[in-house]
């Protein structure tokens, strides 16, 4: 699992002052009609999440009317002539058409995710590149980078800041040490450093021990010693010394989890967008996969991630797909931090 983990305007004719509507209906039809999988179909015999193993078409001019009224929110033109680009588009006037800046921060998750169900499942996505560079999907997904897009998104939203630009600086700023984008070892890989980074710069808050998570007593080195399986360690002496240093300096780092048996009791306590990852018992890794809790029409929670088995969905049951996962032990959990509410600017 490779972890971790990435101006003119114009104005839009888009309603405000819309009353807030939940729950949001999803992008991909039919709303809400997600069938329950059986403990069989769940069963992912879930080989680690690769990525979290240390492993514009012109714009469109009817879209846009009314020009002059420049009380409108606006969209930022320095939009990518791509898909990627479209797709940032549409989520952002369906954030304002349904007034997502009215609604909590987890409401806003769990909306922006909606609007991803049905895209593919893609390994690797990160590592194409022989150079650590940002990647931007908004097409196809790992789970990790499924996360950090939605989060990212999310963040726009709650502040009703619309510029692509800054989508992307949310994106580097979740995704790498300290904010900064510095080569491959300053990607955050193991998802507990990424919880731990982004507490410490105020964009989520770990709450695992709080829920009656315990201590996991485990060293982090699955990267270093499983060179061979990373194109960008196995030939590259460099990386792979900063890694080991890396792994080093997380010993530091306390990992809680919440044991899967106590899951069921969480569920009046887990909010929608909450960051889940499932902790494991596999040496020398923390989580192999990740997702966001989703509260569905019923009330129940689940989980809405990029399966491995091939595209984002949602399991709606958290406490059985956790079972399902191989060598899960539990989950941890951060709740993404309302950036309205933060005062001061991350470092």
């Amino acid at each position: 699992m490779e972890t971790i983990l990435g101006l003119a305007f114009l104005a839009i004719s888009l309603p405000v002052n819309l009353p807030f509507r939940h729950p949001f209906p999803p992008r991909v039809e039919p709303s809400y009609s997600f069938p329950s999988l059986s403990i069989a179909q769940s069963n992912e015999s879930h080989q680690v999440d690769q990525y979290l193993v240390p492993n514009l078409e012109p714009l469109d001019p009817h879209v846009f009317s009314r020009l002059d009224e420049l009380d409108r929110p606006t969209l930022s033109i320095d939009i990518p002539n791509t898909d990627d680009g479209r797709r940032f588009q549409e989520i952002i006037q369906y954030a304002n058409t349904h007034n997502l800046p009215a609604a909590s921060m987890g409401e806003i998750m769990q909306a922006v995710a909606e609007q991803f169900l049905g895209a593919q499942y893609q390994a690797g996505l990160l590592d194409r590149s022989p150079q650590e560079t940002l990647v931007i999907s908004l097409q196809n997904f790992d789970c990790v980078l499924f996360v950090e897009t939605v989060l990212a998104l999310a963040r726009n939203i709650a502040l009703q800041d619309y510029q692509y630009q800054t989508f992307t600086h949310h994106l580097i700023d979740q995704r790498y040490r300290n904010g900064h984008l510095n080569g491959y070892c300053s990607r955050l890989h193991y998802f507990s450093d990424w919880i731990s980074d982004n507490q410490r710069r105020g964009t989520v808050h770990n709450i695992t021990f709080s829920l009656g998570g315990v201590s996991l007593k485990k060293k982090l080195n699955f990267m270093s010693t499983h060179q061979s399986h990373y194109d960008r360690l196995a030939n590259h002496n460099a990386n792979y010394q900063c890694i080991v240093e890396m792994e080093a300096h997380l010993e530091r780092i306390t990992i809680d989890y919440i044991p899967t048996q106590q899951i069921r009791s969480l569920d009046s306590s887990l909010q929608p967008g909450d960051i889940i990852g499932i902790a494991t018992n596999i040496p020398g890794l923390d989580v192999t996969h990740t997702g966001l809790v989703y509260r569905t029409a019923k009330g129940q929670i689940g989980l809405i991630h990029a399966s491995p088995k091939g595209k984002v969905t949602v399991s709606q049951d958290l406490l059985r797909y956790v079972n399902n996962v191989k060598d899960s032990i539990g989950i941890l959990v951060a709740r993404p931090l309302d950036p309205r509410q933060i005062n001061t600017v991350n470092p």
